[in-house]
């Protein structure tokens, strides 16, 4: 009798890991061809044959093409982190230490391919909208978690004002290396942002 049950639940966790497989697959080819003949110049389709999937499979995964560079894989790992930081530590800290185990598991592909995705949605008139639109979405999502972490409202006016002023100064810390093609320590940078922002502007 607890056969079938227990196949029942190992299913969705195959399905589930397939699925990331497949979006990653597609996220992959995208960037390779986005990188060898242009944002611009590449369609749905292209990708879409290079990945082995119909276009209808790329807009199950990707609702657009902007959705393929902007979409994160690492957002749910850096929520699960923030989440089990312990409950002594800072909002900023924990933050910090979320970075820190999500982003330092990254191997020197997968860090490539975080900056990638990043200089594309800078440097791309057609995506720059939409990553604003993004981080407006991720600002409301992490001010839901600090609120969730001090036990405080998430309409709390010092929770909203503190959180976004952190996203902001990391987003700040981290635009030379979206701006530019050289290879900068974005763990470095997350770090010494935090130090200015815990130093509170001084001097400033």
């Amino acid at each position: 009798m607890n056969e079938p049950s227990s196949e029942g639940e190992a299913r969705p966790g195959l399905r589930e890991r397939k699925k990331a497989r497949t979006r990653q697959a597609i996220q992959e080819h995208a960037l390779r061809l986005f990188r060898e003949q242009g944002y611009e110049r590449t369609t749905v389709e292209q990708i879409a044959d290079a990945a082995e999937v119909s276009p209808s499979t790329f807009f199950r995964y990707f609702p657009t093409k902007e959705d393929v560079v902007l979409y994160d894989a690492l957002d749910a790992p850096l929520i699960d982190a923030f989440r089990r930081q312990p409950t002594g530590v800072t909002a900023l800290r924990a933050m910090q230490e979320a970075m820190h185990e999500v982003w330092g598991a990254l191997s020197p592909a997968e860090m490539d391919e975080q900056l990638e995705r990043g200089r594309l949605a800078f440097q791309v008139p057609a995506l720059r909208e939409r990553y604003v639109i993004e981080m407006v979405r991720t600002v409301g999502v992490m001010v839901d978690l600090v609120a969730e972490r001090l036990g405080r409202a998430p309409d709390d006016f010092e929770v909203r004002v503190a959180t976004g002023a952190v996203m902001g100064g990391i987003l700040a810390a981290m635009l030379p290396m979206y701006e530019s093609s050289g290879s900068l320590d974005a763990i470095a940078l997350v770090d010494r942002a935090v130090e200015v922002l815990e130093g509170g502007f001084a001097g400033l």
